[in-house]
């Protein structure tokens, strides 16, 4: 029967975060370097990650609609809150925006029917309409089901980003909505 060898590292590194940048950087001990040499490169060239959230936040505004700007900051998507869908009921037929239209931030860009009611997609955010989900017109129960990921109904390539700085982050909204 064969031994078995156990191998024990310790797991010794320092993270530090600096505060003007969402940054953190990584240093392996020289015990751990010395040991396995080819496994990790020397701490002079230690690597960086960056990460933005203002871009991977969704921004929600006081109409119950919200926008998430992809990582480059230029094209955003446009869907109803949780809050909204639920207030609606279910829906039942959607009318989605027309590709290649440009629309002004508070501009109506497509509207959403329910049992209940009927009501207007307000574009949080200047720009052009540059895709819709077809999803919807065969299934607008989609945004019930997931009206904050699946349900989305349009994405804009952003002319202003300057009017987002308006828009409510998703604590604000809970307590906007909470009142």
């Amino acid at each position: 029967m064969a031994s078995v060898a156990r191998l024990r590292v310790p797991l010794v590194a320092s993270i530090r975060t600096y505060p003007l940048q969402t940054c953190t950087r990584v240093r392996l001990s020289p015990q751990l370097q010395a040991r396995f040499p080819r496994t990790f490169p020397s701490s002079s060239t230690a690597r960086t990650f960056r990460t933005s959230t203002a871009f991977q936040e969704k921004q929600y505004t006081t109409d119950h609609e919200w926008i998430e700007l992809s990582e480059d900051g230029k094209t955003g998507t446009i869907g109803v809150s949780v809050y909204a869908a639920n207030a609606l009921g279910d829906v039942v037929f959607v009318e989605l925006p027309t590709l290649d239209t440009s629309v002004a931030a508070g501009d109506s860009i497509g509207a959403v029917e329910s049992v209940k009611s009927a009501s207007d997609i307000m574009t949080p955010a200047s720009g052009k309409i540059v895709g819709v989900n077809e999803v919807l017109q065969e299934k607008p129960g989609t945004i019930n089901k997931s009206p904050e990921g699946e349900g989305w109904i349009a994405k804009i390539e952003i002319t202003d980003s300057e009017e987002l700085k308006d828009l409510m982050a998703e604590d604000a909204y809970g307590k906007f909505v909470a009142e």
